[in-house]
């Protein structure tokens, strides 16, 4: 309510004076030149050659700022309009990724084509709008460098040397592994092989799918809860470098409560030896996979994968079996 309070008072773009269009289009560079440069400091330590990138693009958007307040100076003076993008209705947002760390490298470079693409629409926009020769120049000028620096990301990275670019590759890979793939193989593991024992207990001693499924259930969210918070909690990654706590509590809750829902699942069947066929077929898909992510990421080789696993996974079955035949 007051988000749309707030944008039915700001001004539609064909209301603005030419003095306003370049105002606006003097603040937009300046915004794009600073979120430019948070881009290359926030690359800078893990992505030295990539920074180097954004550094050029924060270069470049200042000449365009430098072009359009000479126009201005030239046109109506020295004193510019306070007037920003989120002043006016329609107008393209920037949303607040840049803020975020660590930055995504790839992701990093797909936003500055989509900030360069929604610049050139922009400018041509504007250009057609004003009726003064020199403006309507300079502004149809700035919409074809727009076009041509949209791929400029991609061209600039040309220009890094492969053994740079392949180690960028490698510190982002490995930042992967640390932020998701370590959190979620071990909440995987955790809520598939740990919910074994009460699951399968309760549905050799209750022989009942309904209750063998509501336990099963408590026990994967649960799990999930205690596994996300613990993740989140014990390590912020400042000094580990493993990433935003937030996303890896997360990965690691998620996968434990669907590594212990995968076997609860079937127990929705309301005939109990269809419902428990079906369970055990599923736990040996489930540590098929964790093998496999083992194997694939972790480079575990597919024996000692197969030996963790599979024995860690049949004693806590095994165990679940006994108690409930007790």
């Amino acid at each position: 309510m007051i988000n749309r309070f707030f944008k039915a008072n700001r001004r539609a773009f064909k209301s603005l004076s030419e003095q306003e269009v370049l105002a606006l289009a003097i603040s937009s560079e300046e915004d794009d030149a600073r979120i430019y440069r948070a881009y290359a400091d926030g690359l800078r330590a893990d992505f030295p050659a990539s920074a180097n990138i954004f550094d050029e693009m924060a270069k470049e958007e200042n000449h365009h700022r430098g072009l359009l307040i000479e126009l201005h100076k030239k046109r109506f003076g020295d004193q510019i309009p306070l007037i920003r993008r989120e002043h006016v209705s329609g107008y393209y947002e920037r949303k607040p990724d840049w803020l975020v760390r660590p930055l995504s490298l790839e992701k990093t470079r797909q936003m500055a084509q989509q900030m360069e693409a929604q610049a050139e629409r922009f400018y041509h926009v504007a250009a057609t709008q004003v009726s003064d020769a020199d403006t309507r120049k300079l502004l149809g000028n700035l919409a074809i460098a727009e076009a041509k620096h949209e791929h400029l990301a991609t061209e600039l990275t040309e220009d890094v040397t492969q053994n740079a670019a392949e180690e960028e590759s490698a510190k982002e890979h490995k930042q992967f592994l640390l932020t998701y793939v370590q959190p979620g193989l071990a909440g995987l593991m955790d809520g598939s092989i740990s919910t074994l024992a009460p699951i399968f207990a309760a549905a050799f001693a209750t022989g009942k799918t309904w209750e063998t499924f509501l336990i099963g259930l408590s026990a994967s969210i649960g799990a999930g809860i205690s596994m996300g918070f613990t993740e989140a909690a014990h390590d912020d990654g400042v000094l580990t470098g493993r990433g935003s706590p937030i996303k890896r509590g997360l990965a690691s809750g998620i996968m434990t409560t669907i590594g212990g829902l995968g076997h609860a699942l079937p127990y929705l069947i309301p005939n109990f030896k269809i419902a428990t066929a079906i369970a055990i077929a599923v736990v040996f898909v489930e540590l098929w996979v964790i093998s496999w992510i083992q194997h694939h990421y972790m480079e575990t080789t597919w024996g000692r994968a197969m030996f963790q696993v599979v024995l860690g996974g049949s004693l806590v079955f095994a165990v679940g079996i006994i108690i409930g035949h007790a």
